[in-house]
């Protein structure tokens, strides 16, 4: 029953989380929690001092004035949208100046936790279920490695696999951060979307990973993980592996419905070499079960003669069966680690790839972390330093595939990479450099 102008006197108070708080109380708040007089004003005092509210430069330049046709000639809500908007432009802003320093080693931006906990970040995943209703599972673990971050989910209080449609990964940020404040877990949220899975016939339509005695993991691309109960066929976790070169951009650049798509690289025009685009590039290559490291290495000069190119890839040799220098042994026995809250367990022959490939001014060209599954082969091994079983681990995407082949030594009790190849697609080469391959 208080009246409209007194509610608006007090709103006129509020700091701007407080109001956007107080606008989902209900319908009447919300229109008057909109008011352009009080939005302008929390504008105005955002701005640098030499900015004063009768003047300030939005969009290049833009007078505006307290007067009665600025505030009423826009649509209510207008001044709030633009002052949101601001701040989210500046707070982008400030988060990707911590990505800008790069690790020579990885070619890839070596403050990625600095620049996470500056924005507050997290990861959530909403499991929406036939009927619509939306499951948002929050509070993962996360696990830090040179080039990517592992998130795992787990709990008691899953939904029903067979009810599920699709699973959405979020990346979640505070709408409007404060510096001199830790983030509110209840405040207002921006959300921007990673990667959408359809859920539906889940243990028939993805790659089988590997079980253990309690679940079965299940490969959904991009690099996200379902561990199922096989007794009662339900979700025990779900683990997310994210690259780092795409980790911030896709996590706070996108909205709630449409994932961040990154500016197309502007190739250099080069006259002179008529192999450009063939040699020079650079391989990291990180083999890890979540909690433990199985290889990690650093190979430079990769390179693919115009020979080698053949049915839309061009094939770069990594790891050659017949060079044996340059063979790689695997610290520990290859598993992915799993916990939920009563249970934890490891399942074996399979692990995560964290592959980052830099072309030759040392951009990340082809980045990706997913899990990857080992099989045995049928064949012998026909090597002569090596006899022993023989299993192939294979990954693919729409920029190329990379393929592994394992020797297991018996007496040692270890794994020795004999081979490792890449497949780049020639249409991203071509689309990268302004080639024609």
């Amino acid at each position: 029953s208080m009246p409209s102008e007194i509610l608006l006197k007090i709103f006129s108070c509020l700091d701007a989380v407080s109001l956007l708080s107080v606008g989902c109380v209900n319908k009447r708040f919300y229109e008057l929690a909109n008011d352009n007089g009080i939005w302008l004003k929390l504008y105005s005092s955002s701005l640098q001092p030499k900015w004063t509210i009768w003047k300030m430069k939005s969009k290049e330049t833009e007078t505006v004035s307290l007067g009665y046709a600025t505030l009423h000639d826009k649509k209510p809500g207008y001044w709030k949208k633009e002052y949101i908007f601001k701040q989210i432009s500046a707070f982008n802003a400030r988060v990707m100046r911590h990505v800008k320093l790069l690790d020579p080693y990885t070619g890839l931006p070596c403050k990625n936790k600095e620049a996470m906990k500056v924005s507050g970040l997290r990861w959530i995943i909403v499991l929406k279920d036939k009927n619509g209703k939306e499951h948002v599972m929050e509070k993962p673990n996360l696990s830090f490695k040179d080039t990517s971050v592992t998130i795992l989910w787990y709990g008691t209080d899953w939904p029903c696999l067979d009810n599920m449609s699709t699973l959405k990964l979020f990346g979640v940020t505070p709408l409007l951060p404060d510096q001199s404040r830790l983030p509110n877990k209840n405040g207002p949220r921006r959300f921007s979307l990673i990667a959408e899975y359809h859920l539906a016939n889940l243990t028939e339509g993805s790659v089988a990973v590997g079980a253990d005695e309690l679940v079965q993991l299940f490969s959904l691309n991009p690099g996200l993980l379902v561990g199922i109960w096989k007794e009662k066929n339900e979700i025990a976790f779900v683990m997310a592996s994210l690259h780092y070169n795409q980790l911030l951009e896709r996590s706070i650049l996108g909205s709630a419905t449409l994932q961040y798509a990154p500016p197309p690289n502007k190739p250099l025009l080069d006259d002179i070499d008529p192999e450009y685009g063939l040699h020079d590039y650079s391989l990291h290559l990180d083999l890890h079960g979540r909690s433990c490291m199985y290889l990690c290495g650093t190979f430079r000069g990769l390179f693919c003669r115009k020979g080698d190119i053949e049915n839309g890839y061009l094939r770069l040799t990594v790891v050659s069966l017949k060079d044996n220098r340059k063979h790689l042994p695997i610290i520990g026995t290859l598993g992915v680690c799993w916990e939920t809250d009563v249970f934890k367990g490891n399942v074996k022959d399979c692990f995560v790839m964290d592959l980052t490939l830099l072309e030759e001014t040392g951009k990340p060209f082809w980045c990706f972390s997913a899990a990857v599954y080992m099989e045995l082969s049928s064949r012998a091994s026909g090597l002569y330093d090596y006899m022993g079983l023989i299993y192939t681990a294979d990954y693919a995407d729409s920029e190329g595939k990379v393929c592994v082949e394992f020797v297991w030594l018996e007496e040692t009790k270890e794994y020795i990479i004999v081979s490792l190849v890449l497949y780049v697609s020639t249409k991203k080469v071509n689309s990268w450099y302004g080639t024609n391959y």
